[in-house]
């Protein structure tokens, strides 16, 4: 006889799963620069999604590209892989 598990275990174990977010070496994170500090690091969004670093890399630059093409933008906006750091 095969024992399986109960329907609600398995679904919390998938939740558990999909919170674990991607391994480090997947994430990137976009940062911008201060308009009165040019060297400040100041986060502004990380992306981790399960579906890799392939993934992660095209929506960080899809991102900080949006925020370039606003009008009057002096802050520099750029991606780095990992996650945020200060």
């Amino acid at each position: 006889m095969r024992r399986t598990l109960p329907l609600y275990s398995a679904v919390a174990f998938a939740v558990f799963l999909g919170a674990c977010g991607a391994s480090d070496g997947d994430v990137f994170t976009l940062y911008r620069s201060s308009p009165l500090d040019t060297e400040a690091r100041i986060h502004v969004a990380s992306f981790d999604s399960l579906d890799g670093g392939s993934y992660n890399r095209e929506n960080c630059d899809i991102a900080q590209g949006l925020f370039l093409k606003q009008g009057g933008v002096t802050a520099r906006y750029w991606c780095e892989k990992g996650r945020f750091r200060k």
